[in-house]
């Protein structure tokens, strides 16, 4: 899973390396007091445990591939909790993941985990550990046993939904896909990203083969659209959310919109119910149209105010501008 232990002030890859750099020479003057206070990136409220500290460094040193450090701050951590700590032997997995060489290894530790889970059926981060190992070993329907399982347990757990939809994405399973960021949706309502994603995987489904008549290409894009409309107006600059109402309003003009008032016989009472007006599609269009390119103007002049878009999304955003979507 992208967090399997939900560690908290997650860090960059560049703040990661500089603190994994430094960790041995750490490691080595400190012992289990006083380090919390001299390692820079750590001295946030949310980071004040020093074993939340040592936490830190392991996960870092894992990253940067320094098992050393790493089974060092392990060591500290179990001398302090025991190895039977819930957390400590979710930490002890990933430390036993990351450091296997190959797949016989890796099963290995899965046994170890079904070993502990068949002890304890509660234990929490080793559950969100061998759901991540399996997607590791590319076993997805086992992973989505496991995740439908532990949501049984923790109903409200989001990332666990979050994490369940892409696996019925990667499936092509996009009604399921869907349900669970509608879970999501319960625990974070304004959760923009949330609800872009949605409209994201609307998007994809409509694209399917199955989607054989403008009826249904035409819903599931209507329904995106309001969704990406939803996240630009929970995070006004979300150029994600514009960048998919671009794409949907441009396919669903190409599609079922191919007239100002199509003809389609087909159309239920309640299809046209939730029709959105041709007009207003147009206008969507062409606002998201502009807001891509004065976020892609100003971001490329270098103002300050752009300067957290992800340059990746900048050149996606060029692309669409350009045509070549």
């Amino acid at each position: 899973m992208s967090s399997a232990l939900a560690i908290s002030n997650v860090q960059s890859d560049l703040e990661a390396l500089k603190l994994a750099q430094r960790a041995p020479e750490y490691l080595e003057q400190q012992s289990t007091t006083g380090l919390l206070d001299s390692i820079p990136f750590i001295s946030s409220s949310e980071s004040s445990d020093l074993w939340m500290t040592y936490e830190k460094l392991m996960i870092s040193c894992l990253r940067t591939g320094d098992e050393k450090s790493a089974h060092l701050c392990l060591e500290r951590l179990i001398k302090r909790f025991g190895a039977s700590n819930e957390r400590v032997m979710g930490l002890r997995g990933l430390y036993q993941e990351a450091c296997a060489e190959n797949n016989s290894a890796l099963e290995k530790v899965l046994q170890e985990y079904q070993n502990i889970l068949s002890e304890d059926p509660t234990n929490m981060p080793i559950m969100k550990r061998r759901i991540s190992l399996l997607q590791s070993l590319a076993r997805p329907s086992e992973a989505i046993s496991a995740l439908v399982e532990l949501l049984e347990s923790s109903p409200t757990d989001a990332e666990a939904w979050a994490e369940l939809s892409s696996l019925y994405l990667s499936q092509g399973l996009y009604s399921q896909a869907c349900f669970c960021l509608e879970e999501v949706l319960l625990t974070c309502p304004n959760a923009w990203n949330i609800h872009a994603r949605l409209g994201e995987i609307l998007y994809i489904s409509s694209l399917n083969p199955a989607h054989a008549n403008d009826t249904s290409i035409e819903r599931a894009l209507t329904e995106g659209i309001r969704r990406y409309c939803r996240s630009i107006e929970l995070c006004d600059g979300y150029l994600r959310g514009y960048y998919g109402l671009k794409v949907s309003t441009d396919r669903l003009l190409e599609t079922a919109y191919r007239e100002a008032v199509p003809k389609n016989s087909s159309k239920t009472e309640s299809d046209s119910l939730l029709r959105l007006p041709f007009k207003t599609v147009q206008e969507l269009n062409k606002k998201a149209t502009a807001q891509i390119e004065k976020i892609v103007s100003r971001k490329t002049a270098g103002d300050p105010e752009y300067s957290g878009y992800d340059e990746s999304e900048i050149i996606a955003a060029k692309a669409l501008l350009d045509g070549g979507s």
